[in-house]
């Protein structure tokens, strides 16, 4: 069966490394959050540590609109990993029930899981090589303050939560299977 698996997490947490890996278990389709705000922002000259403007984020969000509106095509075997940063606001938890509408009009199970990571580990691993591959964040003085001013959405009631500094994101990835099998 195929599901709809949402990743959140603050940035560094390993959203597209677990992604990845849950990607290779189940052969879903990951479309990770720089998938859909990496060109929008290249087009935009928005570096990786740079400010976005308002504007630049709606482009990303009609970008993001066209990837839902495309998952409704997909075949029902298809299931998809969606990543996402979402702040402490109240307006991110739009973000979840979209997905969760989503899911529903797919007639497949949404499957939150909320990632979390201590910041100190979030900031060392800010300087690891491999975010240069796409525009991450890069900075731990950026990441700092911006867990300060917006923290993170807590995770809704059905959500599976998980330590990424505690396992491998290969573990991370089998323990959400073991979720999705035991909670049908």
């Amino acid at each position: 069966m195929s599901h709809l698996f949402y990743l959140v997490g603050p940035p560094g947490s390993g959203k597209r490394t677990v992604g990845k890996a849950l990607s290779a278990l189940t052969g879903a389709a990951l479309l990770d959050n720089h998938l859909t705000n990496d060109p929008v922002f290249l087009a935009a000259g928005v570096s990786s540590d740079g400010e976005v403007s308002a504007e630049v984020w709606e482009l990303c969000f009609d970008v993001r609109g066209a990837v839902r509106a495309a998952m409704l095509h997909a075949p029902p075997t298809l299931a998809h990993i969606l990543t996402n940063y979402l702040t402490a606001e109240e307006c991110e938890w739009r973000n979840v029930e979209r997905l969760r509408e989503l899911a529903a009009k797919r007639g497949v199970p949404f499957v939150p899981v909320w990632l979390t990571c201590p910041l100190p580990e979030l900031e060392r691993r800010m300087l690891l090589p491999e975010r240069a591959e796409r525009l991450k964040l890069r900075d731990p003085l950026r990441l700092r303050e911006l867990m300060a001013k917006a923290g993170n959405l807590p995770p809704p009631p059905d959500a599976l939560v998980l330590d990424t500094s505690a396992l491998t994101p290969e573990l991370t990835a089998r323990r959400i299977v073991g979720f999705i099998q035991r909670t049908g």
